[in-house]
């Protein structure tokens, strides 16, 4: 059976890679000032939810933006900022060749890798990169590991892969097309999702 933890999700903060348009992945590239105050505006939404968010297990992905996000919102929250752990299971999805590329250059230096994503968008790897399939492997297996309610920093891909696991109207075609603010919290519970 599938498991139904409640997870309150917060992409990182802009970065200058993401007002670029550049695909960012894994490489570590820190927050900008915009996206530090969107983390301030994450942990000041999460702020109603005390004092029982508080007990929660605050988790993040290894990269320097989710990490600094998630000291923002701790802080915001009147929490010890590295009072936190780190999972690698949540880092984003590898784009392999495509890190550091603009997606506008992207029709020229890889047409043919643009044409196959479009094709099929969950299974298309970039050379040396990861799919979704991957990335939903490595979130199963964190899951499996949850035993309460989590608030999880992470990435855009791993928030898209996440609802393609837990909500049962995503289907595996649509999750590269799933909306990922920087400015909201993503609230799931028991299958279904709302916005903070």
């Amino acid at each position: 059976m599938r498991p139904h933890p409640t997870i309150y999700f917060i992409r990182h903060g802009e970065t200058d890679w993401n007002a670029e348009r550049r695909y960012q992945g894994q490489t570590d590239i820190p927050l900008n000032d915009k996206g530090r105050e969107q983390a301030r505006r994450n942990g000041h939404a999460l702020r109603a939810l005390l004092p029982a968010i508080a007990g929660a297990h605050f988790v993040a992905s290894p990269l320097d933006r989710t990490r600094e996000t998630m000291r923002i919102v701790r802080k915001e929250l009147d929490l010890a900022p590295d009072g936190f752990s780190i999972d690698a299971r949540l880092i984003e999805l590898n784009y392999g060749h495509w890190e550091g590329q603009l997606a506008a250059d992207l029709p020229q230096t890889d047409p043919h890798g643009l044409a196959a994503r479009s094709a099929d968008s969950y299974n298309w790897k970039p050379q040396g990169g990861e799919n979704y399939h991957d990335l939903t492997a490595r979130l199963e297996a964190w899951l499996e590991d949850l035993t309460g309610p989590c608030v999880v920093v992470s990435h855009g891909g791993v928030s898209r892969a996440l609802r393609g696991i837990l909500v049962d109207d995503v289907r595996p075609e649509a999750i590269a097309q799933l909306d990922v603010p920087q400015d909201r919290i993503l609230y799931i519970e028991r299958g279904k999702t709302s916005w903070i």
